[in-house]
């Protein structure tokens, strides 16, 4: 889905400046990593080009059509992490300055360089000067603002003066998570594109890929477990692979589950058959033994105990009560509450729909 809110034409003119002038790059490398053992996959399979993006063709098309077309506007790109977007801008930047890639870049993680003084040292320093750069497909410059949420609010008004004021030889891509974090003066001068979580396809297609090159052995049940656990972050299900590929050889669905410490599928149908069947005090023993003996973190029980709620048949209002319940629970424990005591409330809240179920039944 893309909100387009405005397009400035990238202008033709001839710009000079200092060509000594290089960008201090900062946060996630848009270098192409080497291919030693001790490369994280994150940045070894990180797409190099717009094609080789997994997902968001929509966006993917859109973005470099206006590249091909000299027309590229400002950026806001955002979305849950993993999704694809600081890829995408990346992929970008390789396509229009090729390999004069980074003295044509300026790249910052906002959240370690988010005050005032960076918009005006740093990026104003940038912006302000002009580069003859031959042999690339754009004359102007990009400034790459990766989570552009975490920056103060004084730092977001000044860079938003920035931005007018250096349209003619420099774009900005501004990358978040949370868009209600950036002011609307700054939204109202980017074109917007969200990145929703990746489809389960697109995720099992790109492992397969990096299954594939790196020759490992996975079960179909064990790649299962990897799409599941990602919840459409590709950056999650790649760690996640490789943390495991180290923990094992032969990779299937209980290694993954072992590896990252998440409930197995069995354990959680077993810990609701408890929660559904068995009375207030033995579903408390016997959902404790289990955590001790398996390791395992109670908000992991709830959120996945969660999901299984919509497998149950019952009726509907009862559902979504049952829902808000371990939701509020789940809250709960994030701040750190005891967990003896959600652990009781989490009992409670299956007692209390299990009566519905009953009523229902009669």
């Amino acid at each position: 889905m893309t909100e387009v809110v405005s397009l400035m034409d990238i202008d033709d003119d001839d710009n000079a400046g200092d060509r000594s002038a290089k960008p201090i790059n900062k946060g996630k490398s848009g270098a192409a990593p080497s291919d030693g053992k001790a490369t994280p996959w994150v940045e070894k399979y990180r797409p190099q080009s717009l094609a080789d993006v997994a997902a968001h063709r929509d966006i993917i098309d859109t973005i470099d059509r206006l590249t091909s077309e000299n027309r590229l506007p400002h950026l806001l790109l955002y979305g849950p992490p993993g999704t694809g977007k600081t890829s995408t801008i990346l992929a970008v930047a390789r396509k229009l300055y090729g390999a004069q890639y980074h003295n044509m870049i300026l790249e910052l993680n906002a959240s370690d360089d988010r005050g005032i003084d960076v918009v005006r040292q740093q990026i104003q320093d940038f912006a302000s000067t002009q580069s003859f750069s031959f042999g690339v497909k754009a004359s102007v410059k990009l400034v790459l603002l990766d989570e552009a949420d975490a920056m103060t609010k004084d730092a977001q008004f000044a860079l938003r003066r920035v931005i007018e004021k250096y349209t003619k030889n420099t774009r900005f891509s501004l990358i978040c998570n949370n868009v209600n974090k950036i002011i609307p003066a700054l939204q109202s001068r980017c074109t917007r594109f969200r990145f929703a979580p990746l489809d389960p396809v697109h995720v099992n297609e790109r492992l397969k890929h990096v299954i594939e090159a790196e020759g490992l052995d996975v079960s179909e049940s064990g790649l299962t477990a990897f799409v599941r656990l990602s919840n459409g972050d590709m950056r999650k299900a790649l760690n996640i692979l490789q943390s495991t590929h180290m923990a094992s050889k032969k990779i299937t669905e209980e290694e993954v589950y072992l590896c990252t410490g998440n409930p197995l599928p069995k354990d959680i149908e077993q810990i609701s058959y408890w929660l559904l069947n068995e009375s207030f005090a033995e579903s408390f023993k016997q959902i404790s033994n289990m955590k001790g003996r398996k390791g395992l973190a109670l908000v992991d029980i709830v959120r996945e105990v969660t999901m299984f709620v919509f497998k149950i048949k019952m009726p509907s209002d009862a559902r979504v009560q049952l829902i808000n319940d371990l939701a509020d629970i789940e809250y709960r424990l994030s701040f750190g509450c005891n967990d003896k005591l959600q652990l009781g409330s989490l009992i409670a809240s299956f007692t209390k729909a299990r009566a519905s179920l009953v009523a229902a039944a009669k």
